[in-house]
């Protein structure tokens, strides 16, 4: 299991300390979750990229919080793309810790490229339960207790 943590944004480390331990260990649990092995590469960029990002591969153009883009096969299992701003974001609305928001973000995205998806109700519920025993073991609280 590799994963690579890329900071394009500087201001995650203000946001998020220890972001880059945070996202290897989150997107790591994740894969042991899956019972997959290989190798992850995470962005950790600004809203500006994910627009950028978002708008190219999914024709919507605006930032988002995560984006997965699957491996060609292989060991390389894909990439994942996060945006400051978006997260930064969405855990003061959910008043919810950036750190465990940002965690739970990456093990969604490391999922998605472990072959898990939530395109149906069954689905969704599976990769819901998984992540929050991904956030368990990390020592965070699980993001759908108390969600709607």
């Amino acid at each position: 299991m590799d994963v690579s943590v890329i900071l394009a944004a500087p201001g995650w480390r203000a946001a998020v300390p220890g972001v880059e331990r945070l996202a290897r260990r989150a997107a790591e649990a994740a894969l042991r979750e899956a019972g997959r092995g290989g190798t992850i590469t995470v962005l950790l960029a600004g809203d500006r990229e994910l627009r950028r990002l978002n708008g190219r591969h999914r024709g919507k153009v605006k930032p988002t919080n995560v984006l997965s883009f699957p491996g060609a096969g292989g060991a390389h299992l894909g990439d994942l793309a996060l945006a400051l701003g978006v997260v930064r974001r969405e855990a003061q609305a959910n008043r919810r810790p950036a750190r465990a928001h940002l965690a739970h973000l990456v093990a969604h995205g490391a999922l998605h490229l472990a072959g898990h998806d939530h395109l149906h109700a069954g689905e969704a519920r599976r990769m819901e339960r998984a992540e929050a025993r991904v956030m368990r073991r990390l020592g965070l609280p699980n993001p759908w207790r108390g969600a709607t």
